[in-house]
């Protein structure tokens, strides 16, 4: 009869390592949303490219400084076009230079894979283009900050209930560390975080306080779906992390995975709900 494996401690380093790594970027990130202008363009200029580097580093280890010269250019372009307000132009784009990417790689034959170097072209490129068009919508500072509250909320509680409950796993085939206790309570974490930008930030739109719980959960399960998305892209490229910029959290990928789920739901719930600093309808993706 075999043993049981032993129970796994809290990671207390990791949680000290993550916890240290938000103090200092979270502030400096909702300090650069608050702002906006070009402070918010250059923020998301340096995260694609280097999100462009791990993913090279990914997807064609044999060709990595040349793949993610290419991701780089070809984000950065519609990233552009975003912030100048032709977000139109910026959305036909997105597809066109990821093609672009993939059909220059091919030509090159420097790597067989221009399939994920295309997909890594949309992959990080429309979360950019649709945060700068979150932002820089009408009642863009209360969704941007309840974005980024609620994605945050729900990686940290998920993180140290996880840690601490255990229990069953959620996907153990693709993410044998998270579990179904995570799960929940990072839901509710996010519930909780929007809710809260709801009730203390209520000039600076965003969902209303009879919104804001079901905005969260959609966020939170954006943000876990994005998590383990990663985690099947990391186990396809046979990576355990997808860099080691950010201590305690691996790659700046792994970081922000759930987030760039999140910024695509928040859009769409953008798109159908009102806020709390328009009147009318809401603001469409389009015009």
């Amino acid at each position: 009869m075999t043993s049981s494996p032993p129970v796994k401690r809290f990671d207390w380093g990791n949680l000290r390592l993550r916890v240290i790594s938000a103090a200092i970027l979270g502030p400096a990130t909702f300090l650069v949303l608050w702002v906006s202008g070009w402070p918010f363009l250059v923020l998301i200029a340096i995260a694609s490219t280097l999100l462009a580097i791990e993913w090279g580093l990914m997807s064609t280890p044999e060709a990595p400084a040349r793949t993610a010269g290419l991701v780089t250019v070809a984000v950065l372009g519609p990233v552009f076009l975003a912030y100048h307000g032709e977000i139109r132009t910026a959305c036909v784009a997105l597809p066109v230079t990821a093609l672009a990417a993939a059909l220059a790689a091919r030509q090159a034959r420097w790597s067989d894979r221009s399939l994920d170097i295309a997909f890594g072209v949309l992959y990080l490129g429309l979360p950019g283009v649709t945060l700068i068009w979150l932002r820089h919508d009408p009642g863009g500072r209360g969704w941007a900050t309840t974005l980024l509250a609620a994605t945050w909320a729900a990686d940290i509680t998920a993180f140290i209930a996880g840690n601490i409950l255990k229990g069953p796993k959620l996907w153990p085939r693709f993410s044998p560390n998270k579990t179904w206790s995570g799960f929940f309570f990072g839901l509710a974490g996010a519930m909780l975080a929007a809710l809260a930008v709801a009730t203390f930030r209520t000039t600076d739109g965003g969902p209303g306080a009879g919104l804001a719980g079901p905005v969260g959960l959609a966020v939170g399960l954006a943000t876990m779906a994005g998590d383990l998305w990663e985690s099947i892209l990391k186990r396809r490229f046979g990576v355990k992390d997808s860099g080691d910029l950010i201590p305690g959290h691996g790659g700046l990928l792994d970081r922000v995975d759930g987030l760039m789920f999140a910024i695509l739901v928040a859009a769409v719930l953008r798109l159908c709900l009102p806020s709390t600093s328009t009147a009318g309808l809401p603001t469409g993706l389009l015009h």
